[in-house]
């Protein structure tokens, strides 16, 4: 499978640069008007053809207001579509802050609730502990 997969993809790109090749010398300047010349010129020389760089046209803008309102129509929902996403980025950021700080409140919260219980075990223990001798040292906490 990997080796029909490799010839396809060796074949594609040999074909790819055939064409390429064949672009380039069709776009040579006629030499003195022999069919043979264009081609085997550069080959014979062992050069490759320069190439010139790609030309990006634009047309200029056109005064059908149907085309405008299309274009105006395009621009807006780009930009409508822009501030949109923008938006929900901002609010997932809120959202992730917000989240992070409750989770922190939660956090403190527990660590709060487990040092008061703690406090108050203590507080008690210690009230335990001294309310035998408390009782004993004062008569008139004893029912008769």
């Amino acid at each position: 499978m990997t080796q029909i997969r490799s010839l396809l993809i060796g074949t594609a790109l040999t074909a790819f640069a055939a064409t390429g090749a064949f672009a380039q010398t069709s776009a040579q300047p006629d030499n003195g008007g022999t069919p043979g010349a264009d081609v085997a010129a550069p080959a014979a020389q062992g050069m490759q053809p320069v190439t010139p760089p790609e030309q990006r046209l634009t047309a200029s803008g056109s005064t059908d207001p149907l085309v405008q309102k299309r274009d105006a129509n395009a621009k807006a929902n780009a930009e409508y579509s822009a501030s949109k996403k923008a938006s929900k980025e901002q609010l997932k950021e809120q959202q992730q802050a917000a989240k992070a700080q409750y989770k922190q409140q939660v956090r403190d919260a527990k660590i709060n609730k487990k040092a008061d219980k703690q406090a108050a075990n203590n507080e008690m223990k210690m009230n335990m502990q001294g309310q035998p001798a408390a009782a004993q040292d004062d008569p008139s906490d004893v029912k008769h």
